[in-house]
């Protein structure tokens, strides 16, 4: 068997034990995307099966929606909730420098989404905002918190980082890598996908309403589930991503409840 190590050694305490757990509780879903096979780890390290690519195709792209939406069927014990079996804390962006996450459970995601998501990293993208639209992301998390965006939805499971690059095609099928996962809204990690450009994603999305029918809607929500990995990049990246992000807070003030 081939083996892939990912390695970091100032990785913060707990960086990789979350991540294989995050990929165990993933891997736990009936009938749900399989996630790449973690060997070991420790403190520094990750070491997985290395996994054969193969170029996206539509059928595989439908397959990997259906499984999804299985996927995040099997459910979280709360929006915000951590892995099963994890207590310790959340990371999210790159291996390099992975930010803080919380793994806090509350009942109500707009809450959740306001003060475990946007607060926080709103705070640390401050500095590449200008007041304009500091004010504005103000107003998106006083709506969340008032439950503006809340639905009957119970929390998903969900891999909390779906962009393009953590989908492995391989020959068996999409394979998911590098999870911050954790309990929340089904619409985050469809959003996330359409963030930079998913292959094949109008399959992806027949393939998932096939099992989990979208509510009406959703793509009008797209860039308030969108605001966190943005703001995520504004700290990471720098300005570059302000005026998205101050797009993105636009787009979630103009939704109707």
């Amino acid at each position: 068997m081939q083996r892939h190590v990912k390695t970091n050694p100032a990785a913060p305490t707990g960086f990789f034990a979350c991540e294989a757990a995050g990929l165990t509780w993933l891997a736990g879903a009936e009938s749900g995307v399989p996630c790449v096979r973690v060997l070991e780890h420790d403190a520094t390290s990750l070491t997985c099966e290395r996994l054969d690519v193969v170029p996206p195709d539509s059928a595989t792209a439908h397959e990997f929606g259906r499984r999804l939406a299985s996927t995040h069927a099997a459910g979280a014990a709360a929006f915000g909730a951590a892995p099963d079996g994890w207590q310790g804390p959340g990371f999210f962006g790159p291996l390099s420098r992975p930010l803080p996450m919380a793994l806090t459970g509350h009942d109500s995601w707009g809450e959740f989404y306001a003060d475990e998501r946007l607060a926080p990293m709103g705070e640390l993208a401050g500095p590449g905002l200008d007041s304009a639209v500091r004010r504005d992301l103000d107003a998106v998390m006083t709506r969340c918190r008032r439950g503006d965006y809340d639905d009957d939805e119970p929390p998903a499971r969900l891999h909390g980082d779906l962009w393009s690059g953590n989908l492995m095609w391989t020959p068996g099928g999409v394979v998911l890598i590098d999870p911050a996962a954790h309990g929340g809204h089904a619409e985050t990690d469809l959003a996330m996908l359409a963030l930079f450009g998913c292959p094949f994603y109008d399959d992806v999305l027949t393939g998932y309403s096939s099992r989990r029918p979208l509510r009406p809607g959703w793509r009008q929500r797209v860039p308030l589930h969108q605001l966190y990995p943005l703001l995520a990049h504004v700290v990471l990246f720098g300005s570059s991503y302000a005026y998205s992000t101050a797009a993105a807070i636009s787009s979630a003030l103009a939704i109707e409840c």
